[in-house]
């Protein structure tokens, strides 16, 4: 799955709220460890907003760590409690707005950052919830815009550069998302360990992007050094191992990031790995498990269509461009057109294929793989 993870995007200014000195991959991790310290506190002092709004910002933070939404819904209730508390506070209103966006309610975070920037026309987070949701519908000049109002509000902070990168990658400046995503890591205070394994592991996978290997491998190797078992990194490891023809370690690796996020898309990436190492009976095993979970959540916000997708595209392509279509209901963004043109072309509508890889590739994108299928779909093949 390309590297578009929008809650990802949107999680790293959370943190500088707070940190952890915890080194240990046996210990509670930093978001862990900041949660029992909240929950310790409003046990003192139940009536403090503030407080609550800390947990959710807490349970944003594990939602990152580990990819279970179940999180936002605990930050959902913590915010309610800050809310009947304080009725108008203005940091509550904004982490709901985060935790939309970690749900994949996309429109309706755009509708509520829209109304926040009403009331803080400088606030630079708020932008960075523009950004995020204008990414994920597709809508990549306001995004850019957004962007841009970070940086020129407060320039060199980090949510801003990270924004700044992804748009840059997605734009196909590669270079220029390194820079972006480089400074942002040496921006970012040594003791926010998960902060400091994400920027890593983004930079691991700009690299591999880049076919620069080798660095990939160094970042990668990086991020485990900040957060041991960091199941991002881990996934981008297993990429690069298979960039080295080491199909069997991809195994291995995909393996680990399933057992530590067992979520759908994780599963598919671990069948594919295994389809690639030569071991299609397993490989079918997981693919069926995999199709029977995603389906159940394909309606949900929070989805594994676009896995879903491809794996439909040629084994069933009517029910690919089934689900193509309804996710495209939804977000209209480089990656959601790629797949959308891809079940076209397997279900025999070339034509109409390359016009939506065309729009896709007019942003600018080179990923390899959206690159790769552009390629195929554009010779007829």
């Amino acid at each position: 799955m390309p590297m578009r993870l929008v809650f990802l995007l949107t999680f790293l200014f959370a943190s500088a709220a707070y940190s952890s000195g915890n080194d240990s991959a046996n210990s509670p991790s930093p978001a862990q460890t900041k949660i029992a310290r909240l929950e310790e506190s409003i046990a003192k002092s139940p009536a403090n907003a503030r407080l609550y709004n800390q947990l959710a910002l807490a349970f944003c933070s594990r939602a990152r760590e580990t990819a279970d939404p179940v999180f936002y819904d605990r930050a959902g209730a913590a915010l309610r409690k800050s809310l009947e508390l304080e009725p108008s506070n203005f940091e509550a209103a904004k982490i709901h707005v985060w935790a939309l966006l970690g749900k994949h309610e996309f429109q309706e975070a755009r509708d509520e950052a829209e109304r926040l920037r009403k009331r803080a026309p400088d606030d630079v987070l708020v932008y960075g919830y523009l950004v995020d949701a204008n990414v994920e519908l597709g809508d990549y000049k306001a995004a850019e815009e957004a962007a841009q109002w970070m940086l020129d509000l407060r320039p060199g902070n980090v949510p801003g550069l990270t924004r700044a990168a992804y748009l840059r990658e997605l734009f196909g400046d590669l270079e220029g998302a390194i820079q972006f995503m480089s400074q942002a890591y040496e921006r970012t205070p040594p003791q926010e360990r998960e902060d400091l394994a994400w920027i890593s592991t983004q930079l691991g996978h700009l690299y591999l992007s880049a076919g620069q290997v080798e660095s990939a491998e160094q970042a990668l190797q990086q991020a485990l050094q900040h957060f041991p078992d960091y199941h991002y990194a881990l996934g981008q490891l297993a990429k690069v191992r298979k960039a080295q023809t080491k199909f069997d370690e991809a195994v291995s690796l995909e393996r680990r990031r399933y057992a530590l996020a067992p979520h759908p898309e994780n599963l598919y990436q671990l069948a594919e790995a295994l389809m690639q190492a030569q071991r299609p009976e397993e490989a079918r095993r997981l693919f069926a498990t995999f199709e029977k979970q995603a389906l159940a959540e394909m309606e949900k916000s929070d989805n594994s269509n676009r896995e879903l997708i491809f794996h439909f595209a040629r084994r069933n392509p009517r029910k690919a461009l089934e689900i193509a279509r309804w996710e495209l209901k939804r977000r209209q963004d480089v990656y959601t057109l790629d797949a959308y043109a891809w079940a076209l072309y397997c279900g025999g509508k070339r034509a109409e294929a390359r016009r939506q890889m065309k729009e896709a590739l007019a942003v600018g994108i080179k990923d390899p793989e959206v690159v790769k299928r552009a390629t195929i779909i554009n010779r007829g093949l």
